[in-house]
């Protein structure tokens, strides 16, 4: 099979577990798009932490952001964005005030959070790698209901953050018994990401390959986290990294190595020095 579209993962899968880019990383990326294909970010990251990675990587490719939500280029005219209304952002906020949590609206321009203070770390990764505060506000305040009932917001994703697995479960139930403007997804026993309806990365990807002209048998993922399962299934060749969970190994039709050991480089290096360039092939009539 000739794959055309090679879509990566970022955290846990493009960047060691320290955060940043391997050179060996930035060498596979470059060598894979003289070959012709064309590489996007796949992430639940805002679209500005999205881009200050592709632009490290020196792609000018469409990037998936904020979970499949949003959908820009480096110069951020989107072509793709679904919000959760005003309303419902607001019901759900009241709700999730309820639980001990840090919640996150998260807006391609904007982040606000309320102060809450967690025990454990899970969201200094995100928080301190959301992209360049100049060009990014994260704004923190005392209650996020008060602050979105003097001004509404529409963001693309709500982030929550528990302290208790019973608390994130009760949540859970309670905003898929009430809200069908949203779909849910959860990462660990303490993260869940609220997306507007029908939003996912999987969702996301086929439209970027609509867009493209390439079909999704024509497409390779690369991912680690259990938001990646559904690509990794559905595409051509789906990859999963040696430190994703076991049932995303088991969807996917090659295991390369950990996200420490450069994963990402050994399974473009292995697998794409055997297909010859995009152009290469199109002169040989073997791609139109």
């Amino acid at each position: 099979m000739i794959y055309r579209l090679l879509a990566i993962n970022i955290d846990g899968t493009l960047l060691q577990s320290n955060g940043r880019l391997h050179k060996s990383t930035k060498e596979a990326i470059e060598y894979v798009q003289h070959k012709g294909i064309y590489v996007t970010l796949v992430t639940s990251r805002s679209y500005p932490s999205a881009k200050k990675v592709a632009k490290a990587l020196k792609l000018n490719s469409l990037l998936i952001a904020h979970s499949g939500a949003y959908i820009a280029g480096p110069q951020g005219k989107p072509i793709f964005v679904q919000r959760i209304a005003e309303d419902v952002t607001y019901e759900i906020v009241r709700l999730l005030e309820g639980f001990p949590s840090q919640i996150r609206l998260v807006h391609e321009k904007y982040a606000l959070a309320n102060k809450f203070k967690l025990n454990h770390n899970m969201m200094a990764k995100t928080v301190f790698t959301s992209g360049d505060p100049i060009f990014y506000s994260q704004q923190f305040v005392d209650c996020v209901s008060d602050t979105i009932l003097e001004e509404p917001v529409t963001p693309s994703k709500i982030e929550v953050y528990f302290e208790d697995k019973a608390d994130l479960e009760d949540a859970k139930a309670a905003i898929q018994g009430a809200f069908g403007e949203v779909d849910i997804v959860q990462l660990n026993e303490l993260r869940l990401d609220i997306m507007p309806e029908g939003v996912s990365k999987l969702n996301a990807l086929l439209y970027l390959g609509e867009h493209l002209e390439i079909a999704r048998n024509e497409m390779v993922v690369i991912g680690d986290g259990i938001d990646d399962l559904e690509m990794i299934e559905a595409v051509g060749l789906g990859v999963a990294m040696g430190n994703a969970p076991n049932e995303v190994k088991k969807a996917a039709d090659w295991v390369t190595r950990p996200n420490d050991q450069q994963g990402v480089t050994y399974m473009v290096k292995e697998h794409f020095r055997k297909q010859q360039p995009i152009e290469f092939l199109k002169k040989m009539n073997i791609l139109k």
